[in-house]
């Protein structure tokens, strides 16, 4: 397929002002000014996307994609993900993780989940683990599940400071991150270990004596959830400043203000410590559920985590002017790329994935191509997954 879009203004996410880009099927294949690109000889679908900004598709990190939750017994088990709630969210990648329950939810479900996804048109990867070590995994170990399976990009989410958790020592973290480093470094991938952090007081203890005692670099773990209370917020700026990166949870309502901390109140905190934008990265936690327990560990309630809130904080952020358009664009997109050394991912540029985002003026969604293929188009979703219409 080819597609040629115009008179987009383009954020790269640096801004390269008004432009066509040219889409090779599931690639850019040319970025120029208006009128620059002349393709003869074949036939060319015309994107016209004046007044549209055109931005990088998000990137989700810390997706739930079986469902999570199960605390409060099996009907409490969260649904699936279905494709066209990713569309509409604005994500063109996404990280499937399983979470509390890794008995009645299985790694095999998880890739085979994946890659359903990826057949109706997103990019998949998953984390091998739950909260729980040991860590399950498809071939009997972290390192080789990365080194062999192909969409396995880390261990996760891996739960430490909090009562759900195995309550892992010292030790099993330390000989986990450098079985991802090794198994990242032969399967040629970031081999990341991806932290759930609850309200435990032990916070990021492990992870600065893992600094301090260890040969592993800061890099090759990211916890996330990190703005789950103030403190340990504190510390995720702590542990930016010493060379890592950290991951903030889209949960709250972007103005809310409670216990857990907003993605704005999180990202002001940050630049007022002068703590590197570079260095965060913001998921959405979709398809978990958000419990709610008393101080004596008793369930007390919970909601579900949906992808909506990426778009709704990336907009947040910028209309309220707390970051820059570019500055938004990096946490929700460009970052995760880097990190997770997803070299096609969270750029417009010559070469990578076509994944282009169309926002309106109000910072809307209007249109999204996905892998080269629009799946949105004028405010109407146009690519469905397998079973829409059972649910419609």
């Amino acid at each position: 397929m080819v597609t040629l879009i115009q008179n987009g203004e383009i954020l790269s996410p640096a801004p390269l002002g008004k432009k066509d880009i040219l889409v090779l099927d599931r690639k850019i294949g040319a970025i120029a000014r208006p009128g620059q690109i002349q393709i003869d000889g074949l036939e060319v679908r015309t994107i016209e996307a004046t007044g549209k900004t055109i931005i990088p598709g998000l990137i989700d990190s810390h997706v739930h994609i079986l469902g999570g939750g199960g605390e409060g017994g099996p009907a409490t088990r969260a649904p699936e993900i279905f494709v066209e709630d990713i569309f509409w969210s604005g994500v063109s990648t996404v990280f499937g993780c399983l979470g509390t329950d890794g008995t009645t939810r299985h790694m095999e479900s998880l890739l085979a989940k994946a890659r359903g996804l990826e057949k109706e048109g997103i990019s998949t990867f998953i984390y091998s683990g739950s909260y729980q070590i040991p860590v399950v995994t498809i071939t009997g170990s972290v390192l080789s599940d990365l080194v062999l399976i192909e969409k396995v990009i880390g261990a996760g989410e891996i739960a430490i400071s909090d009562h759900r958790s195995s309550q892992p020592t010292f030790e099993d973290i330390a000989r986990l991150a450098a079985e991802c480093r090794v198994g990242g470094m032969l399967g040629g991938k970031a081999g990341v270990l991806h932290l759930h952090l609850g309200d435990g007081p032990r916070k990021l203890e492990m992870l600065f004596k893992l600094i301090k005692d260890t040969e592993i670099p800061p890099t090759q773990v990211i916890p996330t959830h990190v703005n789950r209370n103030p403190e340990l917020m504190e510390e995720g700026i702590r542990f930016i400043q010493l060379g890592g990166y950290i991951d903030l949870t889209a949960g709250m309502p972007p103005g809310s203000n409670s216990e857990q901390m907003s993605i704005t109140t999180a990202v002001r905190l940050c630049l007022e410590k002068k703590a590197l934008l570079s260095h965060i990265t913001v998921s959405s936690d979709s398809n978990g559920s958000f419990p709610f327990f008393d101080k004596n560990g008793k369930l007390a309630g919970l909601t579900i985590a949906t992808q909506k809130s990426l778009l709704e904080n990336l907009r947040y952020l910028i209309k309220n002017q707390v970051l820059s358009f570019e500055e938004a664009i990096r946490l929700f997109s460009t970052n995760v790329a880097s990190f997770y050394r997803l070299n096609n991912k969270g750029e417009i540029k010559e070469g990578k994935d076509a994944d282009l985002l169309f926002l309106d003026q109000d910072l809307n969604l209007t249109d999204f191509i996905v892998l080269g293929h629009p799946v949105i188009e004028g405010g109407n979703l146009i690519a469905k997954g397998t079973f829409t219409e059972n649910r419609e």
